[in-house]
């Protein structure tokens, strides 16, 4: 980056592991560029984070939007419609705490991963976000332009949107391409971003199974698993993506049950097995891609977008995705293995490299567009309450206005208040 050492805010989306996973290497770039980081994010994600980067970087947990999953997709949408006032209030929280930090020690960049509340006027920011297009069931196409333009009002006081695929043939499909809206020349796409790479080791697992996601459809998706792996052939590995619980192994000679695996230990399964089961997650998307992977797609029970992109890539004959109620082990995976992959990618090197040379790149501020004609830009998370914080750095920060924020050592037990 010009050679200048650079203090960098980076604010990570704590849904599932998904957004955590594709940032570390991101954040590993910036690390090894010499740069200053500190990691806000929350729960899982930020556990995970500081597993993975230990004493390198300062830790934020600040709590991000409610997560209203439930058994039923009708429930999310329904509980997710009643939260949007916590939604909105949580991006003011989150502008009130970036204000407030920058105010007491400046940075030069912030990143946010889908934490739409984290930016600042003053500081060149840059969005990490892949879901320029939000997926409502129906596609009722006034609505979606609707919720699109809406984000893109909320996003306006980005310097830069960063999309992680490609500009044609990409992974995302309608999520970040064909956009409805005018977002000006603030996109740019800078590739997948797969933190787990491409290893030359045998092919001698059959299946690897991999279970992710928020409660309480992560724990579903594992007993649904659990049932039905005793009746599929072969060598398999299950992860049961339980970072929380104490770490087991079982192991019968043929199907060996994981409670959990780290990025490294997953790295290696992916590479060793003929076929993922896994979640139709965006980063494992990308994961596959840069793995060159067959996979069978079980999308989480109310999340559009997970729908929308296991139907997308099994319509191209890419990969086979399968709804969870329907999911039968045996057959599925024998279905999946007779698709042909997803589209070949540049590598996550290369995508690091556009990504460090857009945080290089000196920011006009000036010439951001506003929301509207004498509007202030990012009004929408306008600075409306008096701010109170206290205590040194390192220790736990909090008061009656951020209530749930603190400042996480490295080695702290846990990852969230």
């Amino acid at each position: 980056m010009n050679g200048k050492r650079l203090k960098v805010l980076f604010a990570t989306h704590d849904w599932g592991l998904g957004h955590a996973t594709r940032d570390l290497v991101l954040m590993r770039g910036l690390l090894r560029e010499g740069h200053q980081l500190t990691v806000l994010s929350y729960g899982r994600a930020l556990r995970l984070l500081r597993e993975e980067l230990g004493a390198a970087c300062e830790y934020i947990a600040l709590r991000d939007i409610p997560k209203p999953l439930g058994r039923r997709a009708f429930w999310f949408y329904v509980r997710m419609s009643l939260a949007l006032p916590v939604v909105f209030h949580t991006f003011r929280r989150e502008r009130l705490l970036v204000q407030r930090l920058n105010q007491s020690s400046p940075f030069d960049r912030i990143v946010s991963d889908s934490r739409f509340g984290v930016w600042s006027p003053e500081v060149p920011t840059f969005h990490l976000f892949h879901s320029l297009r939000q997926i409502i069931p129906g596609r009722p196409r006034g609505l979606e332009r609707l919720v699109e333009c809406s984000q893109r009002r909320m996003l306006s006081g980005a310097t830069g949107i960063l999309i992680p695929d490609a500009p044609t043939n990409g992974l995302a499909g309608d999520l970040c391409h064909d956009t409805a809206c005018n977002w000006q020349d603030r996109l740019e796409y800078i590739g997948i971003l797969s933190s787990v790479r491409r290893r030359p080791l045998p092919q001698n697992i059959d299946y690897f199974i991999s279970i992710s996601g928020a409660e309480p459809q992560r724990t579903i998706f594992e007993q649904l698993v659990l049932q039905q792996v005793g009746h599929m052939e072969g060598r398999i590995v299950v992860a049961l993506g339980r970072p929380d619980a104490t770490p087991t192994i079982r192991d019968d000679g043929r199907i060996a049950i994981h409670s959990y695996m780290n990025r490294a230990q997953q790295e290696e399964m992916m590479n060793r097995a003929a076929l993922v089961v896994t979640r139709s997650g965006y980063t494992t998307l990308m994961e596959l891609a840069e793995l060159r992977r067959k996979a069978l797609l079980i999308p989480t029970v109310g999340q559009s977008e997970q729908e929308y992109l296991a139907h997308y890539h099994e319509t191209r004959g890419q990969i086979h995705g399968v709804r969870q109620a329907d999911l039968d082990l045996p057959r599925d995976v024998r279905v999946a293995a007779s698709y042909r992959g997803l589209p070949a990618m540049a590598p996550t090197d290369e995508s690091v490299r556009r990504f460090l040379h857009a945080l290089s790149r000196p920011a006009d501020l000036a010439r951001l567009p506003t929301i509207a004609e004498g509007q202030r830009r990012g009004a929408l998370f306008a600075n409306r309450y008096p701010l109170h914080m206290g205590a040194a750095a390192g220790r736990v920060r909090d008061s009656g206005q951020f209530r749930g924020h603190r400042t996480v050592r490295p080695d702290s037990p846990d990852g969230g208040p």
